[in-house]
């Protein structure tokens, strides 16, 4: 069984991918950003590091896919192939930051990737207001986030709800998490738990 979790930079896919590992005893899978060797560059320079640092995601998302489906194990993934390839690949695109050869290139590999991966059982978006990005990013204070926008992180929150709206692989379950304080509040995590219940086993 393959869940995933789906949302913005800030809006806690970490967090709860740790907590509902840890209550339905699935093995966590997580983004590598402390080993990726473009984050830094990227975040200095986006324009002539762009396509290097989506081309190394698309890898390691591939690469992580086809490891969860393999291992047969039940498995929850911090971010997906997904988010890479319909939201910051395009949102770079859109903003000059990718050429116009090498977000085609980029686009024809994913669209070849996707065809041979099957989807994830549940996706699981967390929805997030900007304010609320803002206060997260600032509060795990990574020193190469410093330097993103507000204009940046509006830009991304319009692709993820557009390709929210259209998402028709699979299961989807959208969570609020202006609404739902998971880390500090035990009710808000057992009422995303139930859901997620719900979602997978038809518990109502």
């Amino acid at each position: 069984m393959h869940v995933a979790i789906a949302g913005n930079i800030g809006a806690g896919k970490t967090t709860l991918t740790k907590l509902l590992s840890k209550h339905f005893n699935w093995e966590a899978q997580f983004e590598d950003v402390v080993d990726n060797p473009y984050l830094d560059d990227f975040y200095n320079q986006m324009e002539r590091w762009s396509f290097n640092l989506q081309i190394y995601f698309l890898n390691s998302r591939f690469r992580q896919i086809k490891q969860i489906r393999e291992s047969g194990k039940k498995i929850i993934q911090d971010r997906t192939i997904y988010e890479d390839a319909h939201i910051f690949a395009p949102n770079l695109h859109a903003m000059g930051l990718m050429t116009n050869r090498d977000f085609n290139n980029y686009k024809s590999l994913f669209e070849l990737m996707e065809s041979m991966v099957l989807p994830p059982d549940l996706l699981i978006y967390l929805r997030s207001s900007i304010p609320n990005l803002v206060n997260q990013i600032h509060k795990r204070g990574r020193d190469y986030e410093n330097s993103i926008s507000i204009d940046y992180l509006s830009r991304l929150n319009e692709r993820y709800e557009a390709f929210i709206h259209s998402y028709d692989r699979g299961k989807l379950l959208i969570v609020d998490v202006d609404k739902f304080n998971f880390v500090d509040n035990p009710e808000d995590l057992g009422e995303i738990i139930n859901r997620v219940d719900a979602e997978l086993h038809g518990l109502f």
